[in-house]
């Protein structure tokens, strides 16, 4: 019988692991694995969602009110947006338009785990080049870059380290790349990165520069799976030549178009961040645990070895509380804490607290 085999690079893909999302006979479960918003989405998000009532009607194509809200909000045009099933849809245009087998897509040792998957759905060479002291490293970068490299995929501010690159560190890389290799910048954190524009002049004046957004973070809107990039018109028009046509629905529409409009909203969740995300990297060094200053909505806790780490671990899901082991980001000594409320944050330092107290 002959053997149906699937294209080159497709079983080399280790399947994706998602946060844990629940304890086996807990409680109240405080779930701080997936970097959730705290607050979830807007109130006029949200109502804009239940408003979807026109369910038997399909979707327009254009998504030209979503892109038009997006542009409003972010200054840029929108006919150089492009939407996608959370900002992994747009990397998975990008990466399946411009390569395929015998090129090469670079990313970091710590970038986003769904990097060197998307690298061989498009039947690409993955190429981990290593970072530096938990920050990218821009020289690594472009000495890894030959004829074969299509495509740079570098997630800033970083996950799970939640570190950033400068302005000057990412035009330097850019100025670096041939011009027929495409820099994307994946900002699914941007929000969270005080001054930071997620490479919004860079993708506005080079041809070969693609960044990314989603409204899973700050908008409170992961469950809805809603995502965008801006670039060149060229790019953009590429990449809406493989996405499906009816890929958002109704509800995701209107919910993100309400959310992107709703500055308000958008400023109370950054200013908890803002105010929770060093209170919980204060109390984790008074415990005598490393991490660095964070431009996320997370903070990776670096403890003395692996099993340090699993005993913190558990004593926080003895507590009903879930966190990110990153062992398969290459921290292995490593947890991942979201940056909760007030409330929630204080959980977390109490339970650790208790924790270092008592071994």
């Amino acid at each position: 019988m002959t053997k149906i085999t699937p294209q080159p690079g497709i079983m080399d893909i280790a399947l994706y692991v998602g946060g844990k999302s629940y304890l086996d006979g807990a409680g109240e479960v405080l779930k701080l694995s997936s970097n959730e918003n705290p607050l979830g989405p807007s109130p006029k998000a949200l109502a804009a969602f239940q408003g979807a009532t026109d369910l038997h009607l399909y979707p327009p194509t254009d998504h030209a009110d979503l892109r038009a809200a997006i542009g409003k909000t972010w200054g840029l045009e929108p006919d150089r947006i492009i939407c996608g099933v959370g900002s992994d849809e747009v990397l998975q245009f990008v990466t399946q338009a411009y390569a395929g087998p015998g090129d090469e897509i670079i990313y970091t040792e710590h970038g986003f785990s769904m990097y060197p998957i998307l690298a061989r759905m498009a039947g690409a060479t993955p190429v981990c080049v290593a970072e530096q002291e938990r920050v990218v490293d821009v020289d690594a970068i472009l000495a890894a870059v030959n004829e074969r490299t299509r495509i740079v995929l570098l997630t800033n501010p970083g996950n799970p380290t939640g570190t950033l690159i400068s302005d000057a560190d990412l035009v330097r890389l850019a100025d670096g790349l041939p011009f027929d290799v495409i820099l994307v910048i994946d900002g699914a954190y941007t929000e969270y990165a005080d001054g930071y524009d997620g490479g919004v002049d860079l993708a506005r004046a080079r041809h070969n520069v693609l960044m990314t957004r989603t409204f899973s973070k700050i908008y409170g809107l992961g469950g809805l799976r809603i995502g965008w990039g801006y670039g060149d018109q060229e790019l953009i028009d590429v990449m809406n030549r493989i996405r499906q046509p009816f890929n958002l629905s109704n509800a995701q529409l209107a919910a993100g178009a309400a959310a992107a409009r709703d500055d308000d909203w958008l400023t109370r969740c950054s200013a908890l961040n803002a105010e929770q995300r060093p209170r919980l990297a204060a109390a984790l060094r008074q415990l005598g645990v490393a991490c660095d200053d964070s431009q996320t909505n997370f903070v990776l806790a670096r403890f003395a070895d692996e099993a340090e780490a699993a005993s913190a671990d558990a004593a926080l899901q003895a507590d009903g509380i879930i966190v990110r082991r990153v062992g398969g980001y290459g921290f292995p000594e490593g947890l991942r804490i979201t940056v909760g409320d007030a409330g929630q944050t204080g959980r977390v330092i109490a339970a650790l607290t208790g924790w270092r107290e008592n071994p």
